[in-house]
């Protein structure tokens, strides 16, 4: 019997698609994270995060339950759930990238994810979570899951950029390796921010196998790039796709920053990597100004977003291995525009279980 019943826990997926509708609504409660016990069922209920902008870049805030349609493989959903509070509760995973291409400006990114992580994790909010994962040659854990912004900033003072990167492997480990919060993915909502450039050489995983685990896991992917101007980033269409298929999307702080600055120096000198002489003064101010609409434009997607959820009508949800989903507002004029993840994974598959800090 004891055999019995560890191959039964072994079997269970870590994160289904799934959750009982008994538990949808169920808030996050005040206490520090642990480990969540999901259960299989057969009631199916997709959660949607929607952020919806104008002509201008600029978020439309005052769109209604009734204002939205989601089709399922072309089928008209009913939303069963609709929120767009302005604090919503969240848990967000920090995926620093350390590998060498990082060095050339790495004391810009340590105030830029400082600045990241105490905007999103506000000080004594228990509603708020995180946790650090840092990448090179290898993916590491670097603070598990937590209310104190503070631990996660110091953590980012002690870290030094060298060796390869393995970012695949780090959203691997965000989505299997820490400990959970009681209520995600719902409430709260699960969040991560890539800070990187995009590029892998070093991870076990593929970018296949940790999109789709993304997508089980209902996890929405941001990323801030650390692409420099005078760069092309051969990876640029990875965070593009990997933000764009779960709901997010990519800020580029450092990139065409100097074009309007009068004198830039555009010889490229050898420091390890091909980079830009930027110089002093308006460089740097632009810099500056570069990366703070960076952050801005994340904390604001996600204090932005509208939460929709809906148990699909369909006739036979398990004949599509992934189904689409589209968001519309009808009564929006052209050129609005919506973000949201494209597709779901109706069919949960058996994972490994918690194996890391957060199975103990």
């Amino acid at each position: 019997m004891f055999r019995l019943l560890t191959l039964v826990l072994v079997c269970l997926p870590l994160l289904p698609q799934t959750q009982p509708a008994a538990q949808q609504a169920a808030p996050a409660p005040a206490q520090q994270p642990e480990p969540s016990v999901v259960i299989r069922s057969t009631t199916q209920e997709v959660i949607v995060p929607v952020t919806v902008t104008d002509l201008k870049g600029k978020f439309v805030s005052n769109l209604k339950k009734e204002d939205f349609r989601i089709f399922d493989e072309g089928k008209q959903q009913r939303i069963t759930y609709f929120s767009h509070e302005g604090k919503q509760s969240i848990v967000v995973g920090f995926l620093v990238d350390l590998s060498s291409a990082s060095r050339i400006h790495w004391d810009k990114y340590q105030d830029m994810i400082k600045e990241l992580v105490f905007q999103l994790l506000p000080e004594d909010d228990a509603r708020y979570s995180g946790y650090l994962i840092t990448y090179n040659d290898n993916a590491e854990l670097a603070v598990n899951t937590t209310h104190d912004s503070g631990k996660i900033a110091t953590a980012i003072d002690r870290v030094k950029p060298a060796g390869g990167s393995a970012m695949h492997d780090a959203i691997y480990r965000a989505c299997m390796d820490r400990s959970l919060v009681k209520g995600e993915p719902y409430e709260p909502r699960r969040i991560i921010v890539v800070i990187g450039d995009g590029h892998d050489n070093a991870s076990k995983h593929s970018l296949d196998e940790v999109l789709e685990l993304s997508q089980r896991n209902m996890v929405t992917i941001y990323a801030i790039s650390t692409q420099s101007f005078g760069f092309n980033n051969e990876n640029q269409d990875v965070l593009e796709r990997i933000t764009h298929d779960t709901g997010g999307h990519v800020e580029y702080p450092l990139n065409r920053l100097y074009q309007d600055v009068s004198g830039y120096l555009s010889t490229p000198r050898d420091m390890g990597n091909y980079v830009y002489e930027g110089g002093t003064g308006g460089y740097a101010a632009q810099i500056a100004a570069g990366i703070t609409r960076a952050v801005e434009g994340v904390v604001g997607d996600i204090g932005m977003q509208y939460i929709l959820r809906y148990v699909p009508d369909v006739d036979d949800i398990k004949s599509k291995v992934i189904r689409k989903i589209r968001v519309d507002v009808p009564d929006l004029p052209a050129g609005i525009n919506i973000n949201a993840r494209k597709f779901y994974y109706p069919n949960p598959v058996p994972l490994a279980p918690l194996t890391g800090p957060g199975s103990k």
